[in-house]
């Protein structure tokens, strides 16, 4: 059995795609997938199973389409995965409010972008992974989802350093 955690890209924002917590842990429990936890409402899920990551993706994302009708991304690290990217973090944590880490669907033929005017910020791609740190906060910063998603030609989903220290905590 295999322990990973599982991203849905934009779940429960700004009222779009509303998917209680509720129901998407009834879904993977109807799914098969064991010792099921999510955390907060964006769509962060702990759970063990014996099946490979393709499979989990394609099961999720059949079954929420069938429920709610519409088309969620999904992302999967296991817990191995997700501990190397929490300790590789190459910016300074001193302040966690402004470190994020943006997982993407695959590794992009891209190894490095152009990105004018991104002040202070800064951001480094690591195979799957970029590593973000935007002292200019999160609200003002060009390093988004849709400018790597657009850039990279993959899906991306970004989690804040807290979400990423309780998501391991949480999976240990």
């Amino acid at each position: 059995m295999t322990r990973y955690i599982v991203l849905l890209r934009g779940i429960n924002v700004s009222g779009k795609n509303r998917l209680p917590m509720q129901d998407l842990r009834d879904i993977l429990h109807q799914l098969g997938y064991q010792n099921v936890q999510t955390y907060i409402q964006s769509g962060n899920i702990i759970l063990d199973t014996l099946e490979n990551k393709s499979e989990i993706i394609f099961k999720i994302q059949k079954a929420i389409l069938q429920k709610f009708g519409y088309e969620v991304p999904v992302i999967i690290r296991t817990i191995s995965e997700w501990k190397k990217a929490n300790a590789n973090y190459p910016f300074s944590t001193e302040n966690p409010k402004i470190v994020a880490f943006v997982f993407l669907n695959q590794t992009p033929t891209e190894k490095t972008i152009e990105i004018k005017g991104i002040q202070d910020d800064e951001y480094q791609l690591e195979n799957d992974l970029i590593y973000l740190h935007c002292p200019t906060g999160f609200a003002k910063t060009k390093l988004s989802n849709n400018l790597f998603e657009r850039k990279l030609k993959v899906i991306a989903t970004t989690r804040n350093f807290r979400t990423v220290q309780k998501l391991l905590a949480l999976s240990e």
